[in-house]
């Protein structure tokens, strides 16, 4: 695409975006998969440029992708490596100490930008980039150099979506301990990281994923902040959509993890009687340390082979071709950051069961699901039953929410509706004569706000 120059700035309205995405790909889950999608979106709407790291570079080629015209692959594997295998070593067994990991990305990330301002630092001096914004890490504990550069530059800089820090319930020591969370009793000591402050100061905006996030903001940056929450769906792998009317046995699905603070465990005692009397079956999707107690679980409990079943691992692609067999997603997370399963499910008319908290409850709300207030385990686990058992005696109340479910996945929660709301703060940086874009607040410090593409309040915020 040619561009006129005006000093700096081009004069076209497309803005020209320099996106860094450290974890960006196609073909994995998680954070990676949240990259690579809005970077996808954002693509969409810009005239963007991908700057991930070099582990991504087969999968983006695989996915058509020209290799120096639309990303740059940085090789940072002299760290990459080293910190890889220290966090095998320290996290405890796969899939757990989450906190670690992060910690030592926090500790990679710094040579990674260094490499970005080596290649880019020259044409971002030469004015070819608008913008500049970094997708991921997602995490806010990870400070990024790159902010302080670009004010230097006067080239505004966007950091985040920014997302975690959801504090562990009381009464979940035993959970937390059993996912090797060690660092998560000593979190905040990431404020003391070189460039904590400056980045928060640099940046000329913060998109702030979640609840929990905004509040760990500092009230003085909030001014420059943007909730949009982190997760969305690609219609494209999510066409098909429920046609079943829900009967008895009700059928509900389990994806996830299977590790403690998922709940798959609290799950099976909660609809024990109802499996046991063929009002419910369960699918639960996953592969994980748990799996073992879980099926241990089963038998203490008596529960007919046909009443639950373990499917493990499945492919991501493969996974509306789950969820559309399903009536419910029961999913009693009680530490979810994004919630982005929830979404799926929703995308494809499933209406979920999920703990109110974390980004579970900022996703699903009373019209499109069954929020399960968080408590203690037992709690919990009450409250889950009574809900199941209401709707196993009650199942029309289920598809009474499905459209709705499949019309908020669809209308407000695609990459394309995220791509749109980010491309407005994108033309408020580059053009201060706009107004600032008004999108909803998770917080009780400032008024509620809407805007076309943004998403409602979040279920469970109080103003």
């Amino acid at each position: 695409m040619a561009h006129r120059y005006d000093g700096r700035r081009s004069t076209m309205q497309t803005p020209r975006v320099l996106l860094i995405a450290e974890a960006a790909n196609p073909e994995w889950v998680s954070v990676p998969l949240v990259g690579w999608s809005h970077a996808r979106a954002l693509a969409g709407v810009t005239d963007a440029h991908l700057v991930t790291q070099v582990r991504n570079r087969a999968a983006i080629l695989r996915a058509g992708l020209v290799e120096g015209r639309d990303f740059t692959a940085i090789d940072s594997e002299a760290i990459a490596r080293k910190t890889q295998k220290l966090g095998q070593m320290l996290r405890g067994g796969k899939g757990k100490g989450w906190t670690v990991v992060t910690a030592l990305k926090s500790l990679e990330f710094p040579y990674f930008e260094r490499l970005v301002w080596r290649t880019f630092g020259p044409r971002l001096r030469a004015g070819e980039f608008d913008l500049v914004h970094h997708l991921t890490p997602l995490s806010p504990t990870t400070p990024s150099r790159l902010a302080g550069k670009c004010r230097k530059l006067g080239i505004p800089f966007l950091w985040g979506p920014l997302n975690g820090g959801v504090s562990w319930p009381k009464g979940f020591d035993k959970a937390r301990r059993e996912e090797r969370e060690w660092l998560s009793y000593v979190r905040n000591a990431y404020k003391l990281l070189p460039g904590f402050r400056a980045t928060r100061r640099n940046a000329s905006a913060i998109i702030i994923g979640s609840r929990a996030t905004w509040e760990q903001m500092p009230a003085k940056h909030h001014e420059k902040c943007f909730y949009i929450v982190e997760n969305a769906i690609d219609p494209a792998r999510f066409q098909r959509r429920r046609t079943r009317t829900a009967t008895r046995p009700i059928r509900a699905i389990f994806i996830g993890r299977l590790v403690p603070y998922k709940g798959a465990d609290m799950l099976l005692e909660a609809a024990s009687d109802l499996i046991k009397t063929g009002a419910m079956t369960i699918d639960i999707v996953g592969d994980g340390p748990q799996l073992p107690q879980l099926r241990e679980r089963v038998k203490a409990l008596q529960l007919p082979e046909n009443g639950v079943t373990f499917s493990g691992w499945v492919e991501h692609g493969k996974i509306q071709d789950r969820l559309v067999d399903a009536d419910l997603l029961t999913f009693p997370s009680i530490r979810e950051f994004g919630g982005g399963v929830a979404l799926e499910a929703m995308a494809v008319g499933v209406v979920p069961v999920v703990t109110d908290y974390g980004g579970l409850g900022e996703l699903v709300t009373d019209q499109t699901g069954f929020l399960i207030p968080i408590g203690t385990r037992d709690e919990i686990i009450g409250r889950l039953r009574e809900t199941l058992t209401r709707l196993a005696d009650d199942p029309a109340a289920i598809d009474a929410k499905s459209d709705a479910a499949w019309r908020r996945a669809h209308e407000q929660f695609t990459w394309d509706a995220k791509a749109q709301q980010v491309l407005q703060i994108y033309e408020y940086l580059l053009d201060k004569g706009l107004p600032r874009p008004q999108f909803a607040m998770p917080t009780p410090d400032l008024p509620v706000r809407s805007a076309p593409h943004a998403p409602p309040v979040p279920a469970g915020v109080h103003f």
